[in-house]
């Protein structure tokens, strides 16, 4: 027996661009695809809107980027007038789970609510902390197993309230591509070439990489870095740049929608990350395309990458150890082959869109029937 579509509410309140939004929009696009009704509420300044709206997605912008009595009553009023179309809502950042939590529990007949955690930010044990995550909300979905396991050990929240379900990315899309025909395309120079993707944020570590590649830019000078990515750190990495006599070696792209080419164009993809990750998204990219990775053993990142046998692990913060990794594959060609294929074959097999979306409609069906036995 056929079962019938689902009706999905979104919300997203960050006003910023990254993985999270990323999974948010390949989640919903994926549900509108397989028959499923899908909305998403977010601020008119999230970057998130025009981007939801260019993949066809059904966007409403009310101001509720803030936790304030504003946001409060514009959840509100927009639950009061529609909530009965939805069998369940979805939560993403902590200011709209508080709005949706605080409206549902003023108005009657509301959908359950599903919260997906997305980093491994710290969740403070206040007394408002069980209400939010335990009782105002039904499931909890977190991106990673090592995510879930936090929230049992630091907050006590129950297993059987958590589901992990990695993000799912498309691996019709992101694929190995020839190199060369890609750098000839985009117009980079045909060097060796580190690059990592990822929002220009502190604690995605392009200051440590540059740190590291100020010892190593002279031992390896026919080497290139790309930083794929935008963000609110970028006047500070090119002044950085800049300082460092890096000109002719680092460049900053910015935001590329052509992924797949831009990795293509690299020898090996490095995140030294030390904070606030699920399991990011360009490395799950970056391994689809078939490249090594170094990165580090911060949130679910372990999940994808794994040590020795797909790339290396390095300590976050540990500028000598990352350059000692980085060393260690930048001279070896085999052993970067060797890890790319690893990588390759672990992607498909584990990276699949289809496995997030299956999962993420078990859990809504789920809780839609527990719901239903209240």
């Amino acid at each position: 027996m056929t079962q019938k579509p689902l009706s999905i509410l979104h919300t997203e309140s960050s006003t910023g661009w990254g993985g999270q939004e990323i999974r948010i929009l390949t989640e919903a696009a994926g549900m509108i695809a397989r028959g499923h009704k899908v909305v998403l509420v977010t601020p008119p300044e999230a970057e998130i809107a025009p981007a939801a709206i260019k993949r066809g997605i059904p966007t409403v912008t009310p101001p509720i980027a803030w936790k304030n009595l504003e946001g409060f009553r514009a959840m509100r009023a927009y639950l009061k007038a529609h909530a009965g179309e939805f069998d369940v809502i979805n939560t993403h950042s902590s200011t709209d789970s508080w709005l949706v939590a605080a409206a549902c529990a003023t108005l009657r007949n509301t959908p359950p609510l599903v919260r997906t955690r997305h980093v491994s930010t710290t969740i403070h044990n206040k007394w408002s902390t069980p209400w939010l995550y335990q009782k105002a909300t039904r499931h909890i979905v977190t991106t990673g197993e090592a995510l879930r396991q936090q929230l049992h050990h630091d907050n006590h929240f129950a297993l059987d309230t958590m589901t992990s379900i990695r993000t799912g990315i498309d691996l019709n899309y992101y694929k190995p591509l020839d190199q060369q025909a890609m750098r000839t395309k985009l117009g980079v120079q045909n060097r060796p070439t580190i690059g990592i993707l990822a929002t220009l944020r502190d604690w995605k570590g392009h200051d440590h990489l540059l740190d590291a590649w100020e010892t190593l830019k002279h031992e390896f000078p026919q080497w290139q870095i790309l930083f794929i990515g935008d963000g609110p750190r970028r006047a500070h990495l090119e002044k950085r740049v800049d300082e460092l006599g890096m000109r002719d070696s680092v460049y900053l792209v910015g935001n590329q929608d052509n992924v797949p080419e831009w990795l293509a164009c690299i020898d090996l993809f490095v995140l030294p990350s030390y904070g606030e990750e699920g399991v990011p998204q360009g490395l799950m990219q970056a391994m689809a395309c078939g490249k090594p990775a170094i990165s580090t053993p911060i949130g679910a990142i372990g999940e994808a990458l794994q040590d020795g046998q797909t790339g290396l692990m390095t300590p976050p913060k540990d500028v000598p150890k990352l350059t000692e990794s980085l060393r260690r594959l930048m001279q070896d060609e085999a052993l970067r082959q060797q890890f790319a294929n690893a990588s390759l074959a672990y992607a498909q097999g584990n990276f699949g869109i289809d496995i997030m979306l299956d999962r993420m409609e078990g859990v809504f069906r789920n809780v839609i029937a527990a719901e239903g036995k209240r």
